[in-house]
């Protein structure tokens, strides 16, 4: 297979999950304002969403370090690439930036949609990783494996606090129609937008990292890649 298609792959792999780690946790601010207004006393929660967030900035890092050392920036791709920006535009019918925090807050009804949203997304993303380990475009690349592997290993503490939480609260687990949404989604982007910015001519690279603008973290675990 040519080199410059398996690069073009990477490439645009990579962007993706550098847009959809950003994304992540960024939004689980948003969660973590949420749970500590709603429930300020339950503390494992509000510590498992905390490193939930954790990750993602951490996996957010190793896609940024694994396009510093290839020498180039991410390709621009949008929340059109973006899982769960999809599926809350699909669930609760706005984007997440528009999402209205203050009702998440006011109704279990809400919080348990929310719940069982990022829990399908996240082992959606965990199924992905699964593949793309054993992808023979992917394998080559040492650096991105090892990526992949800790991100493999991260993910089912992911899921955990919000299935948890239904658990718990008696809510019930996610169903047909949501799981449906989800393999749509999932199938949207592999079949249909994958390989038109593939094959786009149009597609330019960011001119700066989606953590730009970013409040500045401090404290954030490293990762040696290389």
């Amino acid at each position: 297979m040519p080199e410059w298609f398996r690069q073009r792959y990477l490439d645009l792999l990579g962007s993706i999950y550098i847009y959809n780690e950003h994304r992540g946790y960024t939004a689980i601010d948003r969660v973590l304002s949420a749970i500590r207004v709603r429930s300020p006393n339950d503390l494992a929660l509000i510590a498992a969403v905390e490193k939930h967030r954790a990750d993602e900035r951490k996996h957010y890092l190793m896609f940024r370090r694994w396009f510093e050392l290839r020498g180039t920036m991410p390709l621009f791709v949008d929340r059109a690439c973006g899982h769960i920006d999809r599926f809350v535009e699909i669930m609760f019918r706005t984007g997440i930036d528009q999402l209205d925090t203050q009702r998440i807050i006011d109704s279990d009804d809400q919080f348990e949609k929310l719940c069982r949203v990022i829990s399908l997304t996240e082992k959606r993303g965990f199924k992905q990783v699964e593949i793309l380990l054993a992808h023979p475009l992917v394998r080559d690349d040492k650096v991105l494996m090892k990526i992949l592997a800790i991100v493999h290993k991260d993910e089912p503490s992911h899921w955990a606090p919000y299935d948890g939480w239904l658990l718990h609260h008696q809510r019930r687990e996610s169903t047909r129609w949501e799981r449906a949404i989800d393999g749509f989604i999932h199938s949207e982007l592999l079949f249909l937008k994958l390989p038109l910015l593939f094959l786009s001519p149009f597609l330019r690279r960011r001119a700066d990292w989606p953590d730009a603008e970013d409040r500045v973290e401090t404290g954030m675990p490293h990762v040696e890649l290389a």
